[in-house]
């Protein structure tokens, strides 16, 4: 009998733990693990006979710029922009940097005498920076997300367009590239873009600094969407003419920096905060990521609370929830003690009452980030309407996108009051996008009428 008791009372302690506790998950997202190189010998050979010949071609129609020796070196800007309609914290972190060991393989040494770069058997050194999209970079190729920018204003001198750019592993196809010459000489290598979206100007015509450039996507010799930075010190293309912009210890080619603003060595960021109904699936290269993000849950349903990182090593995060009454659901925290580029990690917990929530993620850097989303078990839609059409992003930033597989003939915005802020008399069948940059931050719901005067209403969220 006793011993019964005892194997009850383990049993009702354990059912208690499993019904009250909650579950967490995540870990490291590798980048490149296989250490693809970015071109082969006969890739960059290949390049550098086209550089040659366009160069050729500008100074026969006296086009080439001419090259101002007393200028100095330029100042670049950082090479990649977040796109106005992702509305994540970051996308982007670092893979590798140039490798400053010409010794091979596995002897690395980066600008700052770390090993955060790679070499080959074959006797490839990295000679670039590789700034790859970080979270789920296919979805981000898809939507155009990350933007190459030019990191110094030049001259276009050769640019190349039309390749594949879903790579996943080691082949020979070339990339989709820009190439500029500035100023003073030197020449920067934009490559890895995306098929169709290089700019539309033409090879001898100028760009100034910040000017949009292309996609970062994964055409060429890549294992996944990111952009390659190469730098040389004039138009000649040789290994001891190779430029790392960064300043350091181990950085004996250029003291200086040819950043305006040098980024640290890690970099440490919280890149998104989400809110989930499951855990994202990042599937197989090149499958577009399954996310399962989600801003609209009702009561006692289980949410997931997405924290992405990137250069974690050294700190640690806290997880806040907050119930509409300012109240804390949740608390979590974690000490982030791996060396990971890039990582995310998710706890989930049920929410009980209706209204506006609240997730907060601090790191220890100071950086906070918050996220909002609705509890709300009676939302108001036309089934119909809510099956073919999709608001995204929401919570929006600047502007709200409208996708309808059927025609929508207007669309009403209202605060919470239910005043009407704003009527769009838009008429499509597709994707519409429409401002809210002139919102003040908070809740409002969008309804959006069909040709028949059907409605579907929805609540948004302006950060």
């Amino acid at each position: 009998m006793k011993a019964l008791k005892i194997v009850l009372l383990l049993f009702f302690l354990n059912s208690n733990l499993t019904l009250f506790s909650q579950e967490n998950g995540g870990g490291e997202f590798k980048f490149n693990e296989s250490k693809t190189e970015c071109l082969t010998v006969n890739q960059r050979e290949e390049i550098i006979i086209k550089l040659k010949e366009s160069q050729k071609q500008l100074k026969f129609q006296n086009k080439y710029s001419n090259v101002n020796s007393r200028i100095p070196n330029p100042l670049f800007i950082w090479p990649v922009k977040q796109a106005s309609n992702v509305t994540y914290n970051e996308i982007w972190a670092i893979s590798n940097y140039v490798d400053h060991n010409t010794a091979y393989p596995d002897q690395l040494k980066d600008y700052n005498g770390g090993t955060k770069s790679y070499d080959t058997a074959s006797g490839y050194n990295h000679q670039g920076i590789d700034i790859y999209i970080w979270p789920y970079y296919w979805k981000m190729v898809d939507n155009n997300g990350l933007e190459v920018i030019a990191a110094s204003g030049g001259q276009i001198i050769y640019k190349s367009d039309g390749q594949f750019d879903r790579s996943c592993s080691f082949n020979s196809n070339q990339w989709n590239a820009v190439y500029i010459k500035h100023n003073d000489g030197s020449v920067a290598w934009y490559g890895h873009l995306k098929k169709g979206s290089l700019t539309t100007k033409n090879i001898g015509d100028t760009v100034t600094q910040g000017e949009y450039l292309g996609i970062v996507a994964s055409s060429g010799n890549s294992n996944g969407p990111h952009l390659h930075f190469e730098v040389y010190e004039d138009d000649n293309y040789s290994y001891d003419k190779l430029i790392d912009p960064y300043s350091g210890p181990s950085n004996n080619w250029n003291i200086s920096s040819w950043w305006q603003r040098q980024k640290p060595y890690r970099n440490p960021k919280i890149n998104a905060l989400t809110t989930n109904s499951d855990p994202p699936s990042f599937g197989n290269c090149p499958s577009t990521e399954i996310n399962n993000e989600k801003n609209i849950f009702s009561t006692n349903e289980l949410v997931y609370f997405i924290v992405f990182l990137k250069d974690q090593l050294g700190y640690n995060f806290n997880l806040k929830v907050y119930r509409p009454d300012n109240s804390i659901a949740y608390n979590w925290n974690r000490n982030l003690t791996q060396d990971y580029s890039s990582s995310y990690w998710w706890y989930n917990g049920t929410v009980d009452i209706e209204g506006q929530w609240l997730v907060e993620c601090s790191l220890s850097t100071g950086e906070i980030v918050n996220h909002y989303f609705i509890v709300d078990n009676s939302l108001s839609t036309n089934d119909y309407l809510i099956e073919k059409t999709r608001i995204y992003p929401n919570p929006s930033k600047e502007n709200l996108f409208i996708n309808s597989k059927v025609r929508v003939n207007k669309a009403i915005i209202r605060d919470v009051l239910g005043k009407e802020i704003f009527e769009y008399d838009i008429k499509f069948i597709g994707t519409k996008k429409i401002s809210t940059s002139f919102f003040s931050k908070g809740l409002y719901f969008l309804t959006v009428f069909d040709e028949n005067s059907n409605s579907a209403t929805y609540k948004i969220l302006k950060k």
